[in-house]
């Protein structure tokens, strides 16, 4: 079996089961220090300008942070450190990547948390010589090897994301100039169909056949609006948007079987958020839709709300369908990337153009064996 990345990072600093029991024994006696080491953490952050712009919701969401902190400690501290441990890991750097968080503040928040932890290690194994060197070495390897895991994942991802932009500015160049070429011959068809219909007469079979080309026409054109509103730069119309009519509305205009249910859960009391109602009613049609195809001909699919800290709201979109393949879950935003077989790849990716827009985030999350779960965060200041 091939050595993965954190196994041979975890070989590059020698670590070994000593290390991991010297960390459980430090667990013990730094759990009730945790709250401390977060306020201090947060309070050195708040301290400095350049650190403190890097906070996601301003300083009014610092105390959610702190137990994100106490949670972070104690897993470090306690394990296991499992390919799981470093899946949970990378995510924190991906998290950098989309807050755009410069590199630097990463080592300077490590010192903090390795000062303060060296400084639990001194105090309680000042007696024991042996035992405090031991756990010295320990608390260095596993926090070096948190900075190792998060620059990794941070240059990964970031040279993903340039490397989507640069597929994004071809993709917008092709799609402007074929967007347009294709309005004028649509347009052209759809007035010869208009003239036909009127002649056709009492022929049920005709009717039918040009009924059909305008369905056709109007899926064509719809392509079209799709691939060009992933170029456009519309401005928002941004004024404060309830979502519980937003979404209400969306789960009764997407078409779905009898067989499917739909359930809206959580939505009376969410505040409102500032952004364009019309695009946003956009990305909830998209992600149902998405959700309606993936659970049909009969499933479940459930649309959940509820206030996400005190600055955004959060609303998930999930479905009893087969989920999103692995391969596929990396790329899923990106336009031209569908898994459904009659999809053409540019819902998702302009559900997370409008969503970013907004100043949100939308991720999928993978639920083994339960179908796909879509969530949006969108901001209410």
């Amino acid at each position: 079996m091939d050595e993965t990345l954190f196994g041979e990072l975890k070989r590059y600093v020698d670590w070994s089961a000593g290390d991991e029991q010297a960390l459980r024994d430090l667990h013990q006696v730094a759990a009730p220090r945790f709250p401390r080491i977060a306020d201090v953490f947060y309070a050195r952050i708040l301290s400095h300008e350049g650190a403190r712009r890097s906070l996601t919701g301003g300083e009014s969401q610092v105390g959610h942070l702190r137990q994100t902190l106490q949670a972070w400690l104690d897993r470090l501290l306690a394990g296991p450190w499992d390919e799981a441990y470093f899946e949970a890991r990378c995510r924190i750097g991906r998290y950098h990547v989309r807050i755009a968080l410069p590199q630097h503040y990463m080592f300077g928040a490590m010192n903090v948390i390795r000062r303060e932890l060296n400084a639990v290690v001194d105090e309680h194994y000042l007696a024991r010589p042996e035992a405090l060197e031991a756990t010295r070495v320990a608390l260095g390897k596993i926090l070096d090897l948190e900075l190792a895991i998060m620059l990794h994942t941070y240059r990964e991802d970031l040279l993903a994301q340039q490397a989507r932009a640069e597929r994004l500015s071809t993709f917008g160049q092709l799609v402007g100039s074929i967007g347009h070429d294709l309005r004028n011959p649509l347009g052209v068809i759809e007035t010869s169909l208009f003239i036909l219909k009127g002649r056709i007469g009492e022929d049920e079979r005709a009717r039918k056949h040009a009924d059909r080309i305008g369905e056709q026409l109007a899926v064509a054109n719809g392509i079209i609006g799709n691939l060009l509103d992933m170029i456009r730069n519309r401005p928002l119309a941004r004024v404060r948007v309830p979502l519980e009519p937003v979404l209400r509305g969306v789960a009764e205009a997407v078409r779905r079987p009898p067989e499917v249910e739909l359930q809206l859960e959580g939505l009376g009391g969410l505040p409102d958020v500032m952004g364009d109602a019309l695009q946003l009613r956009q990305v909830f049609v998209n992600l149902l839709d998405n959700a309606v195809q993936a659970a049909a001909p009969a499933g479940r699919v459930r649309v959940e709300a509820r206030q996400a800290g005190e600055d955004g709201v959060e609303v998930a979109v999930e479905d009893s369908g087969p989920g999103v393949d692995e391969q596929v879950r990396r790329r899923l935003f990106e336009p031209l990337i569908t898994t459904r077989e009659k999809g053409n790849g540019l819902g998702l990716a302009l559900v997370k153009r409008i969503v970013d827009r907004h100043g949100g985030a939308v991720t999928y999350d993978p639920r083994p064996g339960a179908g796909a779960r879509f969530v949006v965060t969108l901001p209410t200041r």
